[in-house]
């Protein structure tokens, strides 16, 4: 009988321990990867970065070089190298793309889309791009291929609900893209297996908000909507940040 209840015992020890490992929180992330999109470089995610790193977190900023799909992750998976993780892994407008496929990688824990393409395997940003119209097309490419928004159409298109003084800076630093990028298409689409969220901008007309949200929909993303433009990460960087926060923490 005292064998009896000793396996009784154990048996209920085990199945405790099991539960109560299942039950266990994940880790928070305190690294946050940053993917800048095109047409503009990392410097506008300064306020965002700050508070960030005001609440806690490591926080780097990826810059892409643009130039094609596969050197934009390689770079993107460079700084993933770096960090400790569990890494929150965030892109914006083409940076989604690069985040989709780079986000593969184990140290990801969860990815964030801002105003963000989100393709699925085989799909490329360009095709996406056409499935619902910008309601402004004002890129122009340059003869060796690269795309561009010309500084006179750059706030209007990008940045409205920014100060012209602040929307001249994100057309100054301006990092052409090229078309090459929106040719190739993703190897890995992460969003099936990582927890993703998504900022959709209701004001946008460089990634049509039709087609965000069709795209988050589609991979069921935790979608916060916003009355912003492309460069809601300028415009209202703490709205952004929370998101970002929730990623990290992972509360729905």
């Amino acid at each position: 009988m005292l064998t009896l209840r000793k396996k009784i015992a154990v048996a209920l020890l085990l199945a405790l321990g099991g539960t109560m490992a299942h039950a266990q929180p994940k880790p928070a992330a305190k690294d946050i990867v940053i993917v800048h999109g095109a047409l503009v470089d990392g410097s506008g995610w300064r306020a965002v970065h700050d508070i960030l790193t005001k609440d806690g977190f490591h926080v780097t900023i990826v810059q892409e070089p643009l130039t094609g799909l596969a050197d934009d992750v390689d770079a993107t998976k460079r700084v993933l190298d770096q960090q400790s993780g569990p890494v929150v892994l965030v892109g914006h407008s083409y940076g989604g793309s690069v985040i989709t496929e780079a986000g593969a990688d184990p140290k990801v824990s969860a990815l964030v889309y801002v105003s963000a393409l989100q393709p699925e395997v085989g799909e490329a940003s360009g095709q996406l791009l056409s499935k619902f119209a910008a309601p402004n097309d004002a890129m122009r490419a340059t003869p060796d291929k690269y795309f561009y928004l010309p500084a006179a159409k750059f706030r209007e298109t990008y940045a409205a609900d920014l100060s012209p003084s602040d929307a001249q800076f994100l057309a100054d630093s301006q990092q052409q893209l090229a078309q090459k990028a929106l040719g190739a298409p993703v190897t890995a689409a992460a969003w099936h297996n990582k927890p993703s969220y998504a900022i959709l901008t209701t004001l946008d007309h460089v990634v049509s908000p039709q087609l965000q949200r069709w795209m988050y929909q589609r991979s069921g993303a935790k979608v916060t909507e916003l009355a912003a433009s492309h460069a809601s990460f300028v415009a209202q960087p703490a709205a952004v940040a929370r998101v970002i926060e929730s990623a990290a923490k992972q509360t729905d």
